[in-house]
């Protein structure tokens, strides 16, 4: 039986206190999916959920990573839900400025 053959990835996971990118070896054809779920790292990081992952490559957001086949040097990032929608936030923030000017 041939050997598969395997390519080098990374899969990168960071809070506000703690980051970690991980090496990993799979197999040539493996998914993004299959590739956090074998590289440990939600036994590191026990908040990840599985069911309702984000997940991209090199900052691009991948919406099928089911099914998105991994390239060698691929480094998979897993994303946090927002705490805050960024549109809100910058609104406050110009509120606050506009604020502070007419003070």
């Amino acid at each position: 039986m041939a050997n598969a053959k395997t390519i080098q990835i990374e899969v990168a996971y960071a809070t506000a206190v703690r980051q970690l990118i991980l090496p990993l070896r799979v197999d040539e054809g493996c998914t993004m999916e299959e590739a956090v779920k074998s590289s440990g790292i939600c036994e590191a990081f026990p908040e990840i959920d599985m069911g309702n992952l984000s997940l991209g490559i090199f900052g691009k957001v991948e919406k099928t990573p089911e099914s998105r086949v991994l390239k060698a040097g691929d480094r998979i990032e897993i994303y946090r839900p927002l705490v805050a929608d960024p549109k809100e936030a910058r609104k406050r923030r110009a509120e606050k400025l506009k604020a502070g000017k007419e003070s």
